[in-house]
C-alpha cells in the first residue's frame, strides 16, 4: 500500500477519535447531581413534545455558561429525526444571542422518551432523557445517565408558580439535588 494511502484512514480514524473524545469530556465533566438517574417516567408523543420550549432552570454546563433567556425549539425533520435549535442569551436577557444548532434521533424501545442528539455532525453522542413531562406537555423534565446535566423546561417563561412548585418537587423525587439547580432568567 502507498504511504498516502495509508494516511487518509489514519487521519479520519484519529479525527473521529478527537471528536468522540471531545464530546465525551462534555459527559465527564461537572458534579453529580444524582448519582442514581431514574429511567423515564413515562412515554414521549414526540408530536406533542416538538415545539417551543423555555428553560427554567438547569444545572450548570460549560456550554451554557452565562446564559439566560434560554430556549430549545425542536421541529420534525423529514428523515424522521429532530431538528434541536438551542438559544441563549449572553450574560443577561438583553445580550447576545448564541445559537446551537443540532440533530436528534429517537432510541428505539424507549417510548421516544430517549434521544440521542448531536451537535459534532454525524456522531450521535449526547443522551437526552425526557424523565417526566405534564400530561398536557406543559413542563417536561430532561436529563442524562450521568446525572451531571438536568434541564427544567416550560412552554412558557414564566410558569405559575403551581407549575414551577410542581417541577421542582417532580425534581426532587426523581432524586435530583435541588441545591445544584440554577434558574434561567428570561
Amino acid at each position: 500500500m502507498k504511504p498516502n494511502r495509508l494516511i487518509f484512514p489514519l487521519a479520519v480514524a484519529g479525527g473521529a477519535f478527537l471528536a468522540l473524545t471531545a464530546c465525551a469530556s462534555l459527559v465527564s465533566g461537572g458534579p453529580v447531581g444524582n448519582p442514581a438517574v431514574p429511567q423515564p417516567a413515562k412515554p414521549v408523543d414526540p408530536v406533542r413534545y416538538v415545539g417551543l420550549w423555555y428553560e427554567i432552570g438547569r444545572y450548570e454546563n460549560r456550554f451554557e455558561t452565562d446564559c439566560e433567556g434560554v430556549t430549545a425549539e425542536y421541529r420534525k425533520r423529514d428523515d424522521g429525526g429532530i431538528e434541536v435549535i438551542n438559544t441563549c442569551r449572553k450574560g443577561s436577557v438583553t445580550g447576545p444571542v448564541k445559537t446551537a444548532h443540532g440533530k436528534a434521533k429517537i432510541v428505539p424501545g424507549s417510548d421516544n422518551a430517549k434521544l440521542k442528539v448531536s451537535f459534532f455532525g454525524p456522531f450521535y453522542v449526547g443522551d437526552y432523557w425526557v424523565l417526566d413531562h405534564a400530561d398536557d406537555y406543559a413542563w417536561s423534565i430532561v436529563g442524562e445517565p450521568s446525572g451531571r446535566y438536568l434541564w427544567l423546561l416550560s412552554r412558557t417563561a414564566h410558569p405559575d408558580e403551581l407549575t414551577r412548585n410542581t417541577i421542582e418537587a417532580r425534581t426532587r423525587a426523581l432524586g435530583y439535588d435541588w441545591s445544584m439547580v440554577r434558574m434561567t432568567q428570561h
